[in-house]
């Protein structure tokens, strides 16, 4: 006879079949779901504490020639900061695809290889991110150097052959 008397403190029926539930009743339950959610929410934390976030992301250069969209192997891809220091310099193997390492902030890669033209590019890393860049190669018309290299190289050495004769005339 005690069972059937508890069961009708707990819930008393009115007239229609609708349960009332007692106060007790509802102060049970969120007490019940308040413990849950302070028990997630504390190995949220924990876990949070103990696992660090992520300090790198990830740059991953892919690297084509444009006219046929194949892989471009061999290619050499330095990562510059903002103010042109060296991060470091990786080669491209045969599919044209690097991935490397790199901490939160914004990179310029050069990219250079023999038989086409460079290309420069400007990427945002963010920490526990992939920062995936496609970098496509134009074949080079004057062979292995860019036409402004070709033109620098030339200049400076017609003004080491002015100042060789100049000098050179100078002395007597």
């Amino acid at each position: 006879m005690g069972s059937p008397l508890r069961a009708s403190r707990l819930l008393r029926y009115i007239d229609g079949g609708v349960a009332k539930v007692s106060l007790s009743s509802v102060q049970a339950i969120v007490a019940i779901v308040a413990g849950v959610l302070s028990a997630i929410g504390g190995a949220f934390a924990l876990w949070h504490h103990f696992v660090p976030e992520p300090t790198t992301g990830q740059v991953v250069a892919i690297i084509r020639e444009l006219r046929t969209a194949k892989p471009v192997g061999e290619a050499t891809l330095e990562i510059l900061t903002p103010r042109d220091e060296l991060v470091t310099t990786l080669t491209a193997p045969d599919s044209g695809r690097l991935q490397h390492a790199l901490k939160e902030g914004s990179y310029r890669l050069r990219v250079s290889h023999p038989k086409f033209s460079a290309e420069n590019r400007t990427i945002q890393v963010v920490s526990g991110q992939t920062a995936e860049v496609r970098i496509e190669l134009r074949q080079s018309a004057a062979g292995s150097m860019p036409l402004g290299e070709a033109v620098r190289t030339v200049d400076e050495g017609m003004g080491a052959v002015k100042r060789f004769f100049k000098d050179l005339g100078g002395s007597r």
